[in-house]
């Protein structure tokens, strides 16, 4: 993949998360309307509003994962909220354990080196993500974790045996997406735990 490709990918990826976010919006809001108005309660409603919520965080997460990103600063309280909503539609607990802004791509990255995690985490489990001196490290840890091989040996290189999958395609965007920014990836695994460091 070329420097091309990925400002392509992350162009494509910024229109869809722009233009579902509004639809999202707005079904959140009606769901709020309804319920000052007393409309429908129960179970239909509550199964309703949680997937809408769990929709807009993950295309929040999403736009600063797969979007355009430059090196604006994202602060400690936004990037927070962002993934305690993540964390509410689903298994892992993340641990974001930096107290100061940093910029954007940076922040992408570390989305990215997440969602590599989350890949080897079915059974959900524990992610932190650290900045020590400008070297990143994201840790998955997880009594049981699921690892493909291809996918975790060839990261470093972002170059495959096998067809990268939608269900993976972090996997090949975080290490061209590192190079472009003067980065390395290196990664550590055992039976319970994978470490991303860039």
């Amino acid at each position: 993949m070329s420097a091309t490709d990925v400002n392509l990918a992350e162009l494509i990826g910024s229109r869809i998360c722009h233009d579902l976010i509004s639809p999202i919006g707005a079904i959140t809001n009606g769901l709020e309307l309804l319920e000052m108005v007393g409309g429908t309660q129960g179970p239909e409603m509550e199964l309703i509003s949680g997937s809408v919520g769990s929709a807009g965080a993950r295309i929040r997460f999403f736009r600063v994962a797969f979007g355009s990103a430059g090196d604006q600063p994202l602060g400690r309280t936004e990037v927070s909220d962002l993934l305690k909503d993540v964390e509410r539609a689903g298994r892992l607990r993340v641990n974001w354990n930096l107290t100061e802004a940093v910029p954007r791509n940076q922040v992408k990255l570390a989305f990215l080196a997440l969602m590599c995690c989350e890949s080897a985490m079915p059974f959900g489990g524990e992610v932190s993500i650290r900045n020590d001196i400008d070297r990143w490290s994201v840790t998955g840890i997880a009594d049981k974790l699921n690892i493909d091989n291809d996918l975790w040996n060839n990261l470093p290189r972002g170059r495959f045996a096998n067809k990268v999958t939608p269900a993976h395609v972090q996997f090949a965007l975080l290490p061209d997406t590192a190079t472009s920014m003067g980065r390395r990836v290196a990664v550590d695994t055992t039976s319970t735990r994978v470490e991303i460091r860039f």
